[in-house]
């Protein structure tokens, strides 16, 4: 393994999100839930423009929740990430896809030759490990000439008032202290958070949305129209990982950029900051 390898990968994160992924496995997940944050997370991917038969990888994969709707869209799809534990439940979400090849690999540990790859995605991930930008160049490499890829980073609220960030501030303060403990605790206080915070705030955004009066700005709106099991994964998701990174519009278009990539493209809706950019060719 090379020193820059051991730079860019967390393993206590690996570690972590193998025991979300074991306990949240996504098989509770509902069908109009999973449709609907694939239609939200995929929103500006070319799937039209990809090549006939095409390959691809979905970068630190964790339960494959993406994987089984990409899979049967495409030639064949490569799940990557650096924990076996979450690999053993993407192997078992994907049982019934025969297109799929699993990796144990971190992103700057890639099994792929250069410029082999037709499409990539990671989403979620790149915003846990130390070096983002490296991971983007790494994922380059890999892609052929004019091949899109999709990331989904966390925002840094650049589009959000003071007091949004004030909030997140105090938020992340628990984080901070949440995701230390040992996970027995850890998820306790997590499925705390759901039920305290996620259940009432997205519930309300709710019920203003069906009055027409949500205010713009209505913290955890984007999940007021899912199901209980997806604020449960997201509330560990958020504040069981002690390695996070937050990135403004501005920062992931320059990023992508001097990593390679062009035509950057971002999503208008939720999640932020969803981005397509594609390899030069």
């Amino acid at each position: 393994m090379s020193s820059e390898h051991k730079t860019n990968v967390d393993h206590q994160v690996v570690q972590d999100f193998g025991a979300e992924w074991s306990r949240f496995d996504q098989t509770r997940l509902s069908g109009s839930d999973q449709q609907n944050l694939f239609n939200d997370y995929f929103r500006v991917f070319p799937w039209a423009n990809l090549p006939p038969d095409s390959v691809g990888a979905d970068i630190g994969c964790g339960s494959g929740r993406w994987a089984v709707l990409a899979a049967p869209r495409v030639g064949h799809l490569h799940l990557v990430d650096p924990s076996a534990e979450a690999l053993n439940v993407a192997r078992q979400n994907l049982k019934d896809c025969a297109n799929t090849t699993f990796h144990e690999r971190s992103v700057d540990n890639l099994p792929f030759a250069p410029a082999s790859l037709d499409f990539a995605y990671s989403l979620g991930v790149l915003h846990h490990v130390p070096d983002t930008h490296a991971a983007m160049v790494s994922i380059r490499k890999a892609l052929k000439p004019g091949a899109p890829f999709l990331i989904y980073l966390y925002y840094a609220f650049d589009q959000r008032p003071w007091w949004f960030l004030g909030l997140w501030k105090v938020s992340d303060m628990f984080r901070r202290v949440i995701s230390l403990l040992p996970n027995p605790l850890k998820n306790f206080c997590c499925d705390v958070i759901a039920v305290t915070a996620y259940v009432p705030l997205s519930r309300t955004a709710w019920l203003l949305d069906k009055m027409g009066i949500l205010p713009a700005s209505w913290p955890l709106a984007a999940y007021r129209n899912m199901g209980f099991y997806v604020l449960r994964t997201d509330a560990l998701d958020r504040f069981g990982t002690r390695l996070e990174q937050r990135f403004s519009r501005g920062s992931i278009q320059k990023m992508l950029t001097t990593a390679g990539f062009e035509h950057v493209e971002f999503s208008t809706g939720q999640p932020f900051w969803c981005a397509v950019g594609f390899t030069k060719k």
